[in-house]
């Protein structure tokens, strides 16, 4: 019984086989072998044949002795750099400290005036324009001009003043700001004259006046139609993290009904605003409460507040609805207790509570004798909208819980009110004073003038008086002193040219955020876009990276040598590579910095052509092969835009690289020798290569291009890339830069010849496949790679010869090979991320480089679950989207508060935060008559922008396992087809052999797709239960024991003409009806 049902089984499976396909039997696997080897073996030869790679290692060979082979001590390497930037920022945190003991003195000596006369106080306001200044007091400096180390308009005479829009510029605190800040900028300039390096250099004052040295104009990146200037000095990173230790809040939303309407339209803004005053060193967590209290997200505790994070809250204050009773009870108990929680990731410094609502008559003493008894959490209170209710108890939370208590009766008081909080929690930094006078570093961020990417050095200034405008200002915070540290200085601390394409520096900080990588490339230009990374971002993530990060964040030192996934410089591979990671602490700060080798970049090439550029050029006679006019004698010759000299500019991305060139061959044609602005090693690296690279041209052109090859180029680590003829060097798409070319670093990583297909573009297929390999070879038992040389092959050619090779002559029952647009039978390579390099169907030709899964979808699925190919998903920080349009239709017309003529006839009502507020939106409205409308969300201001900062997610495809052959069956619901694959085991190409897609129509046909896809990345729900390590600074202050200042909020005393307060509220009328006008009809 048993044999015969073998004997069915057989019986089956041999009929489908035969039935699969109408034409015969389908390939054995030893004849699909057969045909593989040959394929290879065809490739390889014409490959090595045409490239002359063994010709290039007996060249590097016989020149010898104009080169020596040096080691990269990875241990010493670190220790150098990190002793070199631990320099660079010590000279930083010198000038910082300078800068903060004199403003604090020039402050104290200033005489307070409280009838300061605006036109007697000079400066110059950067958003002035340059041509002209309406008002007397103000000039613009005559002596801008285009600075190199900014790249903008400077002037080094004086500063420039930065005011928000929101404050008003002639109030007595601007005005004695405005006083005495000015003597700074001797100490600025005084501090440039000793380190000429210097770049910006801040003071941001706690009332939002900035004031910046060199003097600059303002840019207003922002590109809003009304040119509305929305930058506050308080709001910005380094300020945030300079003016106060890390931050756990808690803020306690009132979702009772009394609050529905405006009142919670202008709480939500609030929460929105008061979220952005956090950075990343912060952790926050949003409750609401009325009957009963909950968590408005998903997060169960305190999160970081990075920006995924607090996009999560936003989005969840936005759907809180207003029910029920006001029960504070529940909402500070369940506010306590997130702040009480332990075994879980915070910032263990300032605690503290912002309640938001419209008030109400229960102080819910017993809570805080329960839960706060010695005042160790700070409660913040804020009194949203207008309305008629007792502010007695919500104010005596404040006062008794060592907070303040804020009004916030319209929009136009929301962005002051909710950064004011920031002068309370810097107290307990002024009564610790010299002790809290430690230079701290920020995460790497966007300069908000045009910089680039920087980090920056702050330190807190205090007031030192006793006298002033408020009571016991000696424990106030005068503003934070700053220092930006461009990261290209750091860069050129961290020179990466002798270790290899492959080959890198890293530095992260506290949070783990990269500071300094390779993929650190942020597109966005926008100021206010975050621009952190993490360093299990920044690179494919595994356990032992995770332990390497743990460390370097612990401040410690050491080595791993591993075995990681590496994804390719054009994000469409991955390939499996060994480094080894060698990292150690930069001493006074909290960085740490790492260097990541390669095993064949441990040793390197030292070019000793000679010790002078002259010398180079006059002993190997190079500069000829250099030379444009001779690119038909020597190849099409590009060279990496590196900066080879400090006055030798590396060209843009759209430049000509030609041109780059012939300045190259000018500058060191006309320099005097030994030059000290060049860098004389890469020049004479460059110089190395330029010879051993023109030997090989000369053995190309005795040798005619072989059938089926269109170009022949060598690329070194050198710098030099040639492609020959000069013809096809004028299609040549790759990077000249070797150290960010694909190709060139793949092939380093891979024993094997790379084949890489030109990226697929509707309509714009290429005639020819690029092919590398890596030239590597022994001297002294020590393995170098130093070139990569390769062809390019003319597709139809190689068409041929693909089917040509499958042919077979007598085959009555067997498939005849991979026929040229064979009905029955498809016939594909692809490479090891899944693209297709060649078929034996002329549709698919013209689709090369496509991924395979859109051209043929189940088939790819099939090889996916057969594990030739396995994919990995990541996700990308850094992409750029177009920002998504939210309907102003439907949103209808932002409310905003006008009083009555009964409140302004009320002197109560002008000693309260309201009056401040209305005088604010009057004086912008007058100015901005949409300011209102751009001010409601600091998240609106991306409506105006073309593109946003998003996330994106990435898959990419590659072998799963070393073996060789696949074979399976590809099952529909009446068909199927039988398919084998083969890999060609020297290069990254596999051999495919199926049925044919038309013969078995009833498959799936949903496209597979590969290239990057919108996404919300991970879920932040998930990643809160387990967050990534991090850690705070390592001193906080936040003891709020014998506070003298007795200010908590609240009245302030002001009397102002009656007649003016009608003739005001008229005006706003008339301005508000105005603009709302304005904006509904544009």
């Amino acid at each position: 019984m048993g044999k015969a049902m073998d004997y069915s089984v057989c019986l089956l499976l041999l009929l489908s086989t035969i039935s699969s396909v109408s034409t015969g039997q389908f390939p054995t696997a030893k004849m699909i072998k057969e045909w593989v080897e040959q394929m290879q073996n065809d490739l390889i030869t014409l490959t090595d044949t045409a490239s002359g790679m063994e010709n290039l290692v007996q060249i590097y060979k016989k020149h010898r002795s104009q080169f020596s082979v040096e080691s990269n001590n990875a241990r010493e390497l670190v220790a150098t750099a990190a002793g070199n930037i631990e320099k660079l920022l010590a000279n930083r945190s010198q000038a910082l400290k300078r800068l903060a003991t004199e403003a604090e003195r020039f402050q104290m000596e200033h005489e307070w005036r409280d009838d300061s006369e605006p036109d007697k106080i000079v400066y110059y306001n950067a958003k002035d324009d340059l041509n002209q200044t309406e008002k007397k007091n103000r000039y613009v400096p005559d002596d801008f001009q285009i600075d190199p180390d900014f790249k903008r308009l400077v002037s080094y005479n004086t500063t420039a003043v930065h005011i928000p829009t929101d404050i008003y510029e002639g109030s007595t605190i601007i005005l004695n700001e405005l006083n005495w800040t000015e003597a700074l900028e001797d100490v600025f300039r005084k501090n440039k004259e000793e380190d000429p390096s210097l770049l910006w250099q801040v003071f941001g004052s706690a009332t939002g006046l900035a004031r910046y040295y060199p003097a600059s104009p303002w840019i207003d990146s922002s590109n809003l139609a009304n040119k509305i200037d929305l930058y506050d000095v308080r709001r910005r990173p380094w300020y945030i993290q300079g003016a106060a230790s890390p931050k756990d809040m808690l803020i306690l939303v009132d979702a009772s009904g009394s609050v529905s309407g405006l009142t919670l339209k202008l709480i939500r803004t609030s929460v929105n605003n008061m979220l952005e005053t956090l950075s990343d060193d912060d952790y926050v967590n949003v409750v609401y409460f009325n009957d009963t209290a909950s968590h408005a997200a998903c997060f169960e505790n305190l999160v970081q507040a990075n920006v995924r994070n607090k996009r999560i809250l936003k989005d969840a204050v936005q759907k809180i609805t207003a029910n029920g009773i006001t029960n504070y009870r529940d909402g500070f108990e369940l506010a306590f207790k997130q702040l009480a929680q332990v075994n879980v990731s915070r910032a263990n410094c300032n605690k503290i509570i912002m309640l938001f609502t419209d008030g109400g008559e229960e102080r819910a003493e017993e809570i805080f004798k329960q839960y706060n008894p010695n005042q160790a959490v700070r409660i913040f209170t804020f009194s949203v909208g207008q309305h008629n209710y007792d502010k007695g108890p919500i104010q005596w939370m404040a006062c008794t819980n060592k907070g303040y208590y804020y009004e916030i009766p319209s929009i136009g008081a929301i962005r002051i009110n909710t950064q004011e909080y920031l002068d309370v929690l810097g107290r307990p930094m002024v009564k610790a004073d010299r002790k809290a006078k430690q230079v701290q570093w920020t995460n790497v961020y966007l300069d908000a003038l045009e910089l680039g990417l920087v980090i920056t050095g702050t330190l807190p200034v205090f007031n030192k008086t006793n006298t002033g405008s408020k009571k016991s200002q000696n424990q106030l915070i005068l503003g934070v002193m700053a220092i930006d540290v461009s990261l290209e200085d750091i860069k050129r601390l961290t020179p990466r040219f002798t270790f290899g394409p492959n080959g890198y520096y890293f530095a992260i900080d506290p949070n783990g955020y990269v500071l300094l990588h390779p993929n650190l490339q942020p597109l966005t230009a926008k100021f206010h876009e975050p621009v952190t990374l993490d360093f299990l971002d920044a690179e494919l993530e595994n356990e032992i990276k995770v332990e390497i990060r743990k460390r370097m964040i612990d401040a410690q030192t050491g080595n791993y040598t591993i075995s990681t996934l590496v994804k390719s410089q054009d994000e469409r591979y991955i390939d499996l590579g060994q480094r080894t990671y060698t990292f150690a602490p930069v001493k006074g700060t909290d960085y740490s910095l790492a260097l990541v080798l390669p095993d064949y970049s441990m040793h390197y090439i030292r070019a000793t052509i000679g010790d002078t550029i002259t010398q180079a050029k006059c002993k190997c006679h190079l500069s000829e092969s250099l030379l444009a006019n001779k690119f038909d004698e020597y190849g099409y010759t590009f060279i990496a835009p590196r900066v080879y000299c400090k006055d030798l500019k590396p060209p843009d991305k759209n430049k000509n690289n030609t041109e780059f060139l012939m300045e190259f061959n000018n500058y060191i044609d006309t320099k005097t020798p030994n030059n000290p602005m060049c860098n004389v090693e890469l020049v004479n690296r460059l110089l190395l290569d330029a010879g051993i690279t023109s030997d090989l041209i000369k053995i190309w052109k005795e040798n005619d291009l072989q059938h089926g090859v269109l170009a022949r180029f060598v690329a070194t680590d050198g710098g030099i890339t040639r492609v020959y003829p000069k013809s096809a060097g004028l299609y040549w798409k790759e990077e000249a830069e070797t150290y960010e070319s694909s190709f060139y670093k793949r092939s380093l990583d891979n024993d094997l010849y790379i084949f890489t297909p030109t990226p697929y573009r509707p309509n714009a297929s290429d005639d020819s496949i690029l092919v590398s390999r890596a030239v590597d070879f022994k001297i002294d038992d020590i393995t170098l790679k130093p070139a990569v040389v390769g062809v390019t092959l003319d597709i139809s050619a190689w068409m041929a010869s693909f089917i040509n090779t499958t042919q077979r002559m007598n085959c009555n029952d067997e498939i005849c090979g991979c026929q040229r647009n064979d009905v029955y039978v498809d016939c594909v390579i692809l490479d090891d991320g899944g693209f297709l390099v060649m078929s034996n169907r002329d549709e698919y030709i013209d689709q090369i480089g496509r991924f395979f899964g859109v051209i043929d979808p189940i088939l790819m699925v099939n090889l996916v679950n057969s594990s030739l190919f396995t994919f990995k998903k990541t996700f990308d920080y850094q992409s750029l989207c177009d920002p998504k349009k939210e309907s102003k239709a439907a949103a209808g017309l932002r409310s905003v508060y006008v009083p009555t003529i009964a409140d302004i006839l009320n002197v109560g009502w002008w000693a309260t935060a309201a009056a401040w507020s209305i005088l604010q939106q009057l004086l912008v409205s007058i100015t901005f008559p949409n300011f209102l409308d751009a001010a409601e969300m600091d998240d609106e201001l991306s409506d105006a922008m073309s593109k946003e900062v998003c996330i994106t997610e990435q898959t990419q495809y590659y072998f799963e396992t070393n073996n060789l052959s696949f074979r399976g069956t590809v099952d529909c619901e009446n068909c199927s087809r039988l398919y084998h694959a083969e890999k060609l085991p020297k290069t990254n190409l596999v051999f495919i052999i199926a049925d044919a897609k038309l013969t078995c129509s009833s498959c799936d046909t949903k496209p597979l797709t590969q290239h990057e896809q919108p996404s919300d990345g991970p879920n932040p729900c998930q990643l809160a239960h387990n967050p990534r390590y991090r850690k705070g600074p390592a001193v906080c202050f936040d003891n709020n024991e014998h506070e003298k200042d007795p200010d908590c909020g609240g009245a302030s005393g002001l009397n102002p003409s009656l007649w003016l307060m009608v003739a005001l509220q008229l005006v706003l009328l008339w301005v508000l009806t105005g603009s709302r006008h304005h904006t509904v009809s544009s």
